[in-house]
């Protein structure tokens, strides 16, 4: 299986990523859960930029990505139109 060069690169802010260390409980929690811990992670994370543009660009529907919720992003979306 090959994998474009343009797809890897753009996933390779995934490896830096401080969710990668932490798990994915924090950053995909139950429906009414908190994601504040989730949010704390992002805020110290280099590759904030990276992940939140990654997650527009791709409509991530669910999850914390970027340290924005559903919410957040969805209300992001509607702005920029």
């Amino acid at each position: 299986m090959r994998i474009d060069s343009t797809a890897a690169h753009d996933l390779a802010w995934q490896e830096q990523a401080l969710c990668a260390q932490t798990g994915s409980e924090f950053f995909f929690p139950e429906p009414g859960s908190s994601v504040r811990e989730a949010k704390l992670i992002c805020e110290a994370c280099d590759m904030r930029e990276a992940c939140l543009a990654y997650a527009l660009a791709h409509d991530e529907r669910f999850g914390v990505w970027g340290g924005l919720s559903e919410k957040e992003r969805e209300r992001m979306r509607r702005d920029r139109r």
